[in-house]
């Protein structure tokens, strides 16, 4: 399919992708989702490249995507985000400077780092905004597995972003900064947008200790859409999340919203919450109580048209993560 783009995430459990075709009025026309072996992969690192890729060529062949040429969404706990300011020089110019003006700032060397800056504002010859920084080797090792399953990465994109553009097509223009949180089973990527930009992101580590009932996707039962029969109510069906788990999670979304709040300047509205387990009962109330704003969800569907046979089955909300790498505000 000529004009479409895939996106794709790579996440502890599970492996997700939507394919979405271009044009005036972007459709979601395929999506899927397969659950990984334990001990594939950790917090979006390979370990396991054979069963990572048997794991996609099982996703393309259930969902049927058109295209191997994909966009990688990535987020973990060792990425690097903070505010920064940069030479206002143009893209490529910048992009060749970069690892010379943050080599000091950097956990790893910087010869062995993948970097981007997302700018916010510009001030004289100064660009203002955002900082991605992360270990060549774990992106590497990612691409390198999707390559095994014949699988060619076009480009690889911060998950908060393609975040931020969901929730810029999702809300009119003006409607005021909100935050986002796609929460999944251990890492939580949170983002205050403002008009589809965003303002101040944090990766966020919580161990959420639920017990997935995917027997079904487990053993390859998916609809000819690729969709697990287990999230056709758009989540996956989990146990209860225990209270010390749960009280984890809920303590460090609030500590990164009121951070946000005061280092960032931009007091959001609303939290929006996405995610493999943002649709979870337990953790909407939770959040709900806790937070003195309001709490809402975020799902595929708010932010896309889909196609017939999708909007019958369903959308599970985990994944956003790779439904946002496609997008673009217009």
């Amino acid at each position: 399919m000529a004009g479409s783009i895939i996106g794709v995430e790579i996440a502890e459990e599970s492996i997700r992708a939507v394919e979405v075709k271009l044009g005036r009025h972007p459709t979601l026309v395929a999506a899927g989702e397969v659950l990984l072996p334990t001990g594939a992969a950790r917090d979006s690192d390979v370990l396991d490249a054979e069963a990572v890729a048997l794991a996609c060529s099982q996703l393309w062949a259930q969902s049927k995507f058109k295209r191997r040429k994909v966009v990688l969404s990535v987020a973990n706990r060792r990425l690097l985000v903070r505010e920064y300011s940069a030479p206002n020089l143009p893209r490529d110019e910048l992009r060749a400077a970069l690892p010379y003006e943050v080599q000091d700032l950097l956990p790893v060397p910087v010869e062995r780092a993948v970097l981007d800056f997302y700018p916010l504002s510009i001030e004289g010859n100064q660009a203002k905004g955002l900082l991605v920084a992360g270990a060549a080797e774990g992106i590497e090792g990612l691409i390198a597995a999707l390559r095994k399953a014949k699988l060619w990465v076009s480009a690889v994109d911060f998950l908060p972003f393609g975040l931020a553009r969901a929730v810029g097509i999702a809300l009119p223009p003006g409607s005021g900064p909100v935050a986002v949180a796609a929460i999944g089973e251990h890492t939580t990527s949170y983002v205050v947008v403002e008009d589809g930009v965003p303002r101040y992101v944090r990766i966020i580590p919580a161990e959420v200790l639920v017990g997935l009932h995917a027997t079904m996707a487990a053993r390859g039962e998916f609809g000819s859409t690729g969709l697990a029969a287990t999230a056709r109510r758009g989540v996956l069906e989990v146990e209860p999340v225990p209270d010390p788990s749960l009280t984890e999670l809920v303590s460090r979304i609030r500590e990164t919203l009121e951070f946000s709040r005061r280092s960032g300047g931009v007091l959001p509205r609303k939290l929006l919450i996405t995610g493999s387990l943002g649709l979870v009962p337990e953790i909407q109330e939770a959040l709900g109580k806790a937070l003195d704003i309001e709490v809402d969800t975020l799902s595929p569907t708010d932010v896309i048209a889909t196609s017939t046979a999708l909007a019958e089955e369903g959308l599970p909300a985990s994944l956003m993560g790779a439904l946002g790498v496609t997008l673009e505000v217009k």
